[in-house]
């Protein structure tokens, strides 16, 4: 048996196939039941995030004494691929990338050794160094909003650390439960400056007295009265009162009671972050699932945790803010919805062609037993059932059935020949196996290279290339041996008949005899086609991926360096205030992330009229009106939050700022874009200390001693050296500092007691200038240089195609200065790195199909004619593009792979029926005649039930068909246009390159061959 007479075999031996199937249907089945429904599939992405924090330490210093030590320790680690940092107030982030295939474990070991190995080198006063494993498993699940009517704002925000996060973490999957806003409990010594002053005491003094007093410690182990004890020293006070009531030393044998230098309170910790919810403060708390667990599942459990803590705790309202869960059940049900919509669609137009209801059952039987154990195979690759692979599953809704379709389609023409259904099943399936397993074979070899593509973009479309390959094999499979063996016994032969005739097949006979006498002018009208395809697709604006249309929008604030978190929070009231207006918005939810920073969450009304893009564009101009703020919409595809960003890397500051500046001015004239401005790293306020040394030195004050001073008085020690005061369930710090309203005066610093050697204390300005400065308020670096990210958002109406070119075309970029230089980095990097893979898996995939149609036929030249083929297959895609508005992007690529693969697949079936008439002596106007009569039907068939298939991904009238439609849009518009032209242009093409290939081949023979040996037959040879 071999794979010609396969279907025959199944014929007449038809338990196994048809156990087979039940086995597979069955696994695909269970398979589907037990998959994770996700939004993206989960990846491996190598990197190491290492953070370092210092309380109150400037960004430049950061810089210097920490972010540039853990960079230069990891650059020499085996396969960093990138190092990115970002310097804040009193914190080092820095994010090594390795290269795709590095054991993340491994990277990470080795980035903990590297940085464990110049530990050493930090400064004192750093918190110890934390590098964790970046785990790419999506964003957060949902944010939720909390509110109590009987808790004050410390306890509500315990409330959630404590109850809610604990049993939102016993969930399976969930990884992480982060709150936002609210307070932590703490208890404040509240220093009052003059009394510390006149008792000579220092904030350093009283912090590292009541380290050394207030705690519980082991006291070793004693035996008494025959049995043995443990020995515990318990110095830990019992309340805030009892802490105030501590001995605290001044020297020369004399103490004085806390409670007279300070105001002890058992209360929270400093506020630097706050909730709001229509204009009220709440807490927040987000979600965060882990890795290879569901995001559907992982939320749903989510939710039954929080309604049994609302029958627990009714006077606590949980409200969610956002969650991306719902546009991923959305997207799977509009997924679901479009395959069985397309397979039912064509299903009907097997139906109209050939008015056979068994003929049409046995096509129908093909779409399920293809699709089903699909999902079999994909759960054995382990892939989820996310937006790439569903996007796979709508892409196959329509060729399912193209295969049934052309074996049952010339199994009726062989009954209607007048043989029996059980011979014409055998006669057709033999006749045509070859080709329908070539056919398939162009789609697998178009669509397992993107399977197959290297890194990051390989790991996500690794889902959606496998998924296509396993669907069309499985639709082989079903095509060779269920449909013809459920033909044999289930249709019903009546006699000869017409088949395939009437107008129009007379029309297109006419057509075809009329192309092979003028071969010439086709072969023009195609060229001409193909330089049609080339202009169409060069006048349509270009950008990565459309913009979705979801439920939720985000707003970012960014305020003056300096602000207070009152001030954040007045902006971003009036924001707001604003948005509420708005007819779309049904919530906003504030998030002040810390003073000078905020996000507004944005829910919509489902039942709104502009899309969630059309409604940022409207309320933009608005926004901005807002003074002493940058306030702008987050961007769905941008990097930093913007449409558009430029970023620009060197080791000069100065240079780099001033060619920042420039480019951003140059930005300013292009009209494209709105609000072009460089992202972050304004300068903020600062207050500098300078000691004067010949003072200090005397008096034996040491610049650490002033740093130490300072940073404790006005912030507190960093929580692993503060005292600690013990609770039945937790520990909480005891923070030393002086009260916050008097940080509000400059004399209050310039008069804080510096410790001496001597045991005494002076103040501050006595042995340091006190002025007021400036510094940056952030410091972003690549690869061990400077960075300055530009943002800019696009004009109402246009895409990234549009401004880019004119953006890279400005004098700035084109002819920047030495030491300065265009990076390109995070989503502009992948995107670049995806369309690079992406042309050469289309090239890769185009080589395999010659390759398949070289073995299928046994000769070059009619395989090239397939191949120039391929060449008229996007031509209808841009058309229907410009006539419905969109634009070129990522869909639109995907679409046109499949219509390589549909094309090839036309084509094949004309041009393998001429060969085999031609091998039987049948002249080759004839045989291609004839081809063109036999195959139109069956090709014709296969087009009209594609594009029913591709119909319901087009209108997309459920969930959310932004990246759908287009691909529909255009698998729709090039298989009309490419059929037609395949079905003329095709069997004129072949016809002169069968002539040519009989007269130049005898040529070739005699030139590259030994053509003599092959007429003698081989001498025989004596046995040895």
């Amino acid at each position: 048996m071999n794979f010609r007479n396969i279907s025959a075999w199944s014929i007449r031996n038809p338990v196994p196939p048809i156990v087979l199937f039940i086995a597979l249907t069955l696994a695909g089945i269970v398979s589907f039941m037990r998959m994770d429904v996700n939004d993206n599939p989960d990846i491996e992405f190598p990197a190491a995030e290492v953070i370092i924090t210092q309380p109150g330490a400037a960004p430049t210093e950061l810089e210097t004494q920490v972010t540039q030590r853990v960079e230069a320790a990891v650059r020499g680690i085996t396969g960093v691929d990138e190092i990115t940092s970002y310097v804040g107030e009193g914190s080092s982030n820095t994010t090594v990338q390795f290269t795709i295939g590095t054991p993340v474990d491994r990277a990470v070991n080795d980035v903990r050794e590297a940085v464990s190995r110049i530990r050493s080198d930090l400064p004192d006063g750093i918190l110890e160094p934390q590098i964790t494993r970046i785990d790419v498993s999506g964003g957060p699940l949902g944010y939720f909003s909390v509110e109590a009517v009987d808790m004050t704002l410390e306890e509500l925000s315990w409330y959630v650390d404590d109850t809610v996060a604990k049993r939102l973490l016993n969930i399976e999957g969930m990884s992480q439960v982060t709150r936002g806003g609210g307070v932590s409990r703490e208890i404040r010594v509240i220093l009052d400056p003059v009394k510390l002053q006149a008792q000579g005491l220092t904030a350093v003094d009283v912090n590292n007295q009541l380290r050394a007093v207030n705690l519980n410690a082991a006291g070793g182990r004693a035996e008494i009265a025959g049995s043995e004890q443990s020995v515990r020293v318990l110095g830990n006070a019992q309340n805030a009162y009892d802490l105030g009531q501590t001995q605290i030393s001044v020297g020369a044998g004399r103490t004085v009671k806390l409670a007279d230098i300070a105001d002890v309170r058992d209360m929270y910790g400093e506020q630097r972050a706050l909730s709001m919810m229509n204009g009220r403060q709440v807490l927040s708390f987000g979600m965060r699932r882990a890795k290879g667990y569901s995001d559907v599942t992982v939320h749903d459990e989510a939710m039954k945790v929080l309604d049994q803590l609302r029958k627990e705790n009714p006077k606590v309202k949980f409200t969610e803010l956002f969650t991306i869960v719902d546009y991923v059940k959305g997207q799977y049900h509009s997924a679901m919805d479009a395959m069985w919509e397309g397979a039912v669609l064509a299903v009907l137009v097997v139906f109209l062609f050939l008015r056979d209801w068994r003929a049409t059952v046995i096509s129908a039987i093909a779409i399920p037993l293809s699709a089903i154990p699909t999902f079999w195979f994909m759960d054995l690759m382990g892939f989820t059932l996310n937006g790439l692979s569903l996007l796979a599953l709508s892409l196959v809704a329509g060729v399912l059935v193209d295969d049934a379709i052309v074996e049952i389609e010339n199994i009726v023409r062989h009954m209607r020949m007048g043989k029996s259904a059980y011979q014409a099943s055998i006669d057709a399936a033999d006749e045509i196996g070859l080709a329908v397993l070539a056919t398939t074979m162009s789609i697998v070899a178009v669509f397992l290279p993107v399977g197959m593509m290297p890194g990051i973009s390989g790991q996500f479309f690794k889902n959606f290339g496998l998924t296509v390959v396993a669907a069309v094999l499985m639709s082989l499979a079903v095509a060779r041996m269920i449909t013809p063996l459920v033909a044999a016994y289930f249709l019903k032969s009546h006699g000869e008949s017409a088949h395939g005739e009437g107008r129009l097949m007379d029309l297109y006979m006419n057509t075809l005899r009329w192309t092979l006498v003028n071969r010439w002018k086709m072969v023009g009208v195609g060229a001409l086609a193909f330089a049609a395809t080339i202009v169409a697709f060069m006048t349509l604006p270009m950008t990565f991926q459309p913009s979705i249309n979801t439920d939720y929008s985000q707003v970012a604030i960014e305020m003056a360096p300096g602000s207070t978190l009152k001030q954040t929070q007045d902006v971003a009231n009036r924001v707001s205030e604003v948005l509420h207006k708005e007819p779309e918005v049904a919530a906003v939810f504030a998030d002040v992330q810390q003073p000078g920073e905020a996000d507004i969450f944005i829910t919509l009304r489902s039942d709104r009229k502009r899309t969630s893009v059309e409604f940022e564009r409207a309320t933009a101009p608005k926004l901005t009106a807002i003074p002493d703020a940058r306030i702008n919409f987050q961007s769905q595809g941008g990097f930093n939050g913007r449409d558009l960003n430029v970023t620009l890397v060197g080791n000069d500051p100065d240079k780099l700022n001033a060619t920042a500046i420039e480019v951003v001015n140059q930005m300013s004239t292009l009209t494209e874009i709105r609000a072009p401005r460089i992202n972050g790293d304004l300068q903020r306020p600062e207050i500098t200390i300078h000691p004067r040394f010949d003072l200090a030195a005397d008096l034996g004050v040491t610049t650490n001693a002033l740093s130490q001073t300072i940073r404790i008085a006005t912030l507190g020690d960093i929580d692993q050296n503060v005292a600690k005061f013990s609770l039945s369930d937790r520990q909480i710090p005891i923070r030393v500092a002086i009260d916050e309203n008097s940080r509000r005066t400059l004399s209050t610093i310039e008069n804080m007691p510096v410790p001496t050697t001597s045991g005494g204390s002076v103040p501050l300005k006595v042995v340091a200038d006190i002025t007021f400065g400036a510094g940056p308020s952030a410091i972003r670096r690549f690869n061990q240089e400077r960075r300055i990210s530009i943002g800019a958002d696009l004009a109402p109406g246009l895409v990234s195609g549009d401004a880019t070119p004119k953006i890279d075309a400005l004098p700035a970029l084109k002819n920047l200065p030495v030491g300065v230089s265009r990076a390109v980095m995070g989503d502009a990097k992948w995107q670049a790195e995806l369309i690079q893979n992406f042309v050469i898996a289309v090239i890769a995939g185009v080589l395999l199909v010659f390759a398949v149609l070289v073995l299928l036929y046994k000769r070059v030249l009619p395989p090239l004619v397939n191949m120039g083929s391929l060449l008229l297959a996007p031509l209808g895609g841009a058309l229907a593009l410009h006539l419905t508005g969109n634009s070129n992007s990522l869909p639109v690529l995907i679409g046109i792979l499949m219509l390589l693969g549909i094309v090839a697949k036309n084509s094949i079936l004309l041009i393998d029926f001429a060969i085999e008439e031609m091998d039987k002596g049948v002249d080759k106007m004839t045989a291609i005649i004839d081809a063109g009569h036999k195959r139109a039907q069956p090709i014709v068939m296969t087009t009209v039930a594609m594009v029913a298939g591709m119909v319901p991904v087009s209108l997309s009238l459920s969930g959310d068909g932004s990246f759908r439609a287009p691909m529909g849009i255009t698998v729709i518009g090039g298989l009309i246009v490419s059929t037609l032209l395949t079905l003329l242009i095709v069997p004129a093409a072949f016809s002169l390159a069968d002539g040519f290939e009989k007269r130049i081949g005898p040529r070739l023979s005699r030139l590259l061959t030994n053509g003599g040996e092959r007429g003698h037959p081989p001498e025989p040879q004596p046995a040895e």
